[in-house]
């Protein structure tokens, strides 16, 4: 069983040989102990990959924005807000994903910005093949859309457009591909 004082290693050792789910148990039970910081921090990470390697992602998206807020340096809310973003888009849910991308450029300077807004633009691109690749269509196309809206430059809107145009076509959105179509 976890007891306050153990390292990150006997943590580790501890929940080794056990199933996903009852490492999520006894970790989820061992934070409302009274833990340092950084073990809580760490318990809270372990829990997160568990719950993203088991498809849970919305869960453990809010996992890492409470990670966040823990976090003193503002890289490590950075990186942590990031990481909640991409787990809510792999998630669908890109209303949180903006709110978890808002909270990490309100971190940032401006080269952190630039770099933030190229890595989600790059989750969506990787989600949005991931749904096409899975044929869910009326995902990838959201995906997609969220993409072309973030897209600053007439070249990363030309890159995107021609899968819109295809998916809107799939998908029996004539409204809108003709909409796009007569965008130039």
């Amino acid at each position: 069983m976890l007891k306050r004082g153990m390292s990150k290693a006997e943590i580790e050792k501890e929940i080794a040989n056990q199933g996903d789910f009852v490492q999520i148990d006894h970790l989820s039970a061992f934070l409302k102990e009274d833990i340092p910081t950084d073990i809580r921090k760490f318990v809270m990470t372990k829990i997160a990959f568990l719950y993203e390697k088991n498809f849970m992602f919305g869960e453990a998206g809010k996992i890492f924005n409470n990670i966040a807020l823990l976090s003193t340096p503002f890289s490590d809310k950075i990186k942590a807000h990031l990481k909640e973003a991409e787990l809510y888009i792999r998630a669908g849910s890109i209303r949180d994903a903006d709110y978890a991308v808002d909270k990490a450029m309100k971190e940032a300077n401006t080269f952190e910005k630039n770099d933030i807004t190229f890595n989600v633009k790059q989750f969506y691109k990787r989600q949005a093949e991931a749904h096409e690749k899975g044929l869910r269509r009326n995902n990838a196309l959201k995906m997609y859309e969220k993409l072309y809206s973030l897209s600053q430059s007439e070249a990363e809107k030309a890159q995107v457009k021609p899968k819109l145009l295809e998916l809107y076509e799939k998908l029996g959105k004539f409204r809108e591909f003709n909409a796009l179509k007569g965008k130039s």
